[in-house]
């Protein structure tokens, strides 16, 4: 009963899903795909991580009108790492759909090429609520014939303070249109006022799905740690990144301050990391998301704000230096390690200050939370990521794609193709990860051969 084969696909998009690997549905979409593909409204409470972009892109994609190049769907994002993430996973879900043009429009990237690019045209939009707007008010969009408008984390979007921009976006949108809302907590438990106030003028006759949280306590295993102080906390940090040992790691801060404090002790300890925080220009924080996604860094040291939006698989533990500032975030931090069925470890420091509010944490999660003395550590060595990043002077725009980026380290005295890891390719830059070991040879081989027939810069990141 979950396979995508049952429902009203074009073929082009049913064997697109196959090729990706897409057999089954999850929860989120077998609930919210049948009601959305009739065209009915939806509103639904799913978390990242739960497949929410399949269902609603799939919806969209599913009534394009191809022919016209004209913005048929629209989709509101509160970050620009989310909004990128769900542009790029629509564009695979869309390959086999010809001339499918989806342009993304982010606050902190030039206004230019963005202007340029809706000159020629597009499909879907997806952006940012504050770029987006700005672009209606300079009269460089158009969102008269939207038929699907999707409000994805429209929780977090009013969180940020993104409702009156909300609001201008979808004055500009037809009123038949259908509208299709993701939030991580659900409207009915809300404020009055808050988000249940929003939808109510937003959906008509919405279908109505909630999904239970994928994670649980069989997947992901909490601990809470007694440390004495402010000054004895990263040494406790210290202690337990060295005794869990996490290929891939993140340490959530209260502030954009401490995430740059943390970061460069940890870097001072021998340990790999990179702060990830609000300071940080576009291109900074988009080498950092991919050098840890891809394994060349080990540990993300980010604020919440930061890393809202970010969907890296295989986080393998989450640490945390304080309890975070509302007890509900604190379930979003936990909830990026033990993701796809895989488990995970979530570790969180507690002074004797604090212990009221592990207190009200057990009482809103209805669990019992005890702080436990710090392991002991046997082993003392650095924590090693087991990737490099490369770094490409060119990118899409100059017809650059991940297989001739692995046709380039894999050919005459090259590497092996397992030693490449994940290829990342933007607009003017790209970048590839290969194995430690196979780094410098790798960096010889882009200096010294021609990369579609020209020489291409290439350079080692070291964060």
């Amino acid at each position: 009963m979950t396979s995508f084969s049952r429902l009203a696909l074009p073929d082009a998009l049913l064997a697109n899903l196959d090729s990706l690997g897409y057999h089954s549905m999850t929860p989120v979409q077998a609930h919210a795909l049948p009601p959305a593909l009739e065209g009915q409204d939806v509103l639904a409470q799913a978390k990242t991580g739960s497949g929410k972009t399949a269902a609603f892109g799939l919806a969209m994609l599913a009534g394009l009108d191809v022919a016209n190049s004209r913005v048929q769907g629209l989709v509101l994002c509160p970050t620009r790492e989310l909004a990128e993430q769900v542009g790029e996973a629509l564009r695979a879900l869309a390959r086999q759909l010809p001339n499918v043009k989806v342009l993304t429009l982010c606050g902190g990237a030039p206004f230019g090429p963005q202007l340029a690019s809706l000159e020629h045209g597009a499909h879907i939009v997806v952006g940012t609520p504050g770029r987006v707007e700005d672009h209606l008010r300079k009269g460089t969009l158009v969102l008269r014939y939207v038929t699907t408008l999707v409000l994805d984390e429209a929780d977090r979007m009013l969180d940020m303070g993104f409702q009156a921009a909300i609001d201008d976006i979808v004055a500009q949108t037809p009123p038949r249109r259908q509208t299709l809302l993701f939030s991580a907590t659900y409207p009915a438990e809300a404020a009055q006022g808050g988000l249940a106030g929003f939808t109510r003028g937003l959906l008509h006759k919405p279908c109505i799905v909630k999904v239970e949280d994928a994670h649980d306590d069989t997947t992901i295993a909490q601990h809470f740690y007694t440390v004495a102080d402010e000054a004895a906390r990263f040494a406790a940090l210290r202690r337990l990144l060295l005794h869990y040992r996490p290929e891939s790691g993140v340490v959530f801060c209260n502030t954009k301050r401490d995430t740059r404090q943390v970061a460069d002790d940890l870097n001072a300890a021998g340990m790999q990391a990179l702060a990830l925080n609000g300071d940080l220009e576009q291109k900074d924080r988009e080498r950092i998301v991919v050098m840890f996604a891809n394994r060349s860094v080990t540990l993300l040291v980010a604020t919440d704000v930061a890393a809202r939006g970010l969907d890296i698989a295989g986080v393998d533990a989450v640490f945390n230096l304080h309890i975070a500032h509302e007890l509900e975030v604190h379930t979003h931090r936990v909830g990026r390690t033990g993701r796809a069925g895989k488990s995970g470890v979530a570790c969180t420091l507690v002074s004797d200050k604090e212990r009221y509010r592990l207190l009200q944490l057990s009482e809103l999660q209805g669990a019992e939370y005890e702080v436990e003395p710090l392991p002991e550590v046997s082993d003392t060595r650095p924590l090693v990521a087991p990737m490099v990043t490369l770094q490409l002077g060119a990118g899409k725009k100059d017809k650059l794609r991940p297989g001739d980026i692995l046709g380039a380290l894999t050919g005459d005295d090259g590497i092996a193709g397992e030693q490449v890891g994940k290829i990342k390719v933007l607009a003017r830059s790209a970048y590839v990860a290969v194995e430690r070991s196979a780094a410098k040879q790798a960096l010889a081989k882009l200096e010294r051969d021609q990369l579609k027939g020209r020489n291409v810069r290439a350079r080692r990141v070291n964060g």
